[in-house]
């Protein structure tokens, strides 16, 4: 099978990889798979390496999808949500940091037991945006297939539980996001030049992590004074985060395959101990705040943050606390993440310097 595909000409090997890419981003987005337009692109890209294509994504193809990423989470910040931090800010920042802080100690345990090298399980247990955690780790050094693989992981997960807790309070299940929404001329030009001017510029300033840093950091700002409007459909942004998929799946060998297999419970053990930290912790938010729990859980939930956002939507949890939260803390990990990730890489490094003969 090796031999047979290393063969075929390289335009069958892409078409190869784009109709795989495409086929398993639609099952799992049928089969309600969280990040499925990550996560199938990921899966074709695995089986296409592993099967012997040698193939890798035109580097301004990936920049320009960090940059996307960027711009995305860039429109989930808006005045609304600006108000509600306003309001609560003391609390949410408490809360933020008490996530931040679990997370980070799951992350340095488990490179300390050696489970996952260096700084990827650090990165892999924050609780950001999955997709920006996995394109910032790569910045800084990590394995990002592994850092893909523990996000995602926690991101199914966290999307289940909550699903089962909005069930359990007898939530109606939230409508499917429109594919092909009607189209704001002007938000998707402002959303394509912060997009690529901002991945362009952010390479350029060789900021670390500056294609997905500068669209995200400029287009906040401006987006949440309500001085730039913003829009990605979803059809666009599943481009991008396939071809961050892509990216990643291509990276993986049969070797790497076999150290996730053998990772996996040890990662799956951290995120149920993580999820049920910050359950504990939405309780007491709960109680202080006066909120209703499906919101307290839903705010404290660490990750999925677009899947949560669907849910809480369709269940009248207060969003505007939700999303404040859940953005704040997004912000919060990928401003904190990289040098937070450095001081605990030095901690592990004296210890291995210590330990060697």
């Amino acid at each position: 099978m090796e031999l047979g595909i290393a063969r075929l000409p390289r335009w069958s090997r892409w078409t190869l990889l784009v109709a795989l890419a495409a086929l398993f981003s639609l099952g799992f987005r049928a089969a309600g798979i969280p990040g499925a337009s990550l996560m199938g692109p990921m899966l074709a890209g695995i089986l296409v390496s592993v099967a012997g294509a040698t193939l890798r994504l035109p580097r301004p193809l990936y920049v320009g999808a960090q940059g996307m990423v960027g711009t995305l989470i860039a429109t989930i910040v808006t005045p609304a949500i600006l108000h509600s931090f306003m309001d609560d800010w003391p609390l949410i920042l408490l809360a933020v940091f008490a996530t931040l802080a679990a997370s980070s100690v799951l992350g340095w345990l488990m490179s300390f037991w050696r489970v996952l090298p260096g700084t990827t399980a650090i990165w892999g247990s924050a609780p950001g945006g999955a997709s920006a955690m996995v394109v910032m780790a790569e910045a800084f050094g990590a394995d990002v297939r592994m850092v893909a693989l523990m996000q995602y992981t926690r991101v199914a997960c966290v999307v289940a539980s909550a699903a089962l807790i909005a069930h359990w309070l007898a939530v109606a299940p939230p409508p499917p996001a429109p594919w092909f929404p009607a189209i704001e001329p002007l938000g998707l030009a402002n959303a394509l030049v912060l997009t690529l001017g901002g991945a362009w510029l952010g390479r350029i300033v060789r900021i670390p992590a500056g294609p997905i840093l500068l669209p995200l950091l400029v287009g906040s700002v401006l987006h949440s004074a309500g001085l730039l409007e913003l829009q990605l459909p979803q059809w666009l942004t599943a481009v991008g985060f396939g071809a961050i998929g892509c990216q990643i799946g291509l990276g993986f060998t049969r070797p790497a395959l076999a150290q996730a297999a053998r990772v996996m419970p040890k990662i799956l053990l951290s995120v149920v101990v993580l999820i049920a930290l910050c359950a504990a912790m939405s309780l007491g938010l709960a109680k202080v705040l006066g909120l209703d729990p499906l919101t307290a859980y839903l705010a404290m939930s660490p990750g999925g943050i677009d899947s949560v956002a669907v849910i809480g939507a369709a269940s009248g949890a207060d969003m505007s606390f939700v999303m404040a939260l859940q953005t704040m803390r997004m912000l919060v990990v990928v401003l904190v993440g990289p040098p937070l990730s450095r001081a605990l890489a030095r901690g592990l490094d004296r210890r291995d310097r210590a330990a060697a003969p």
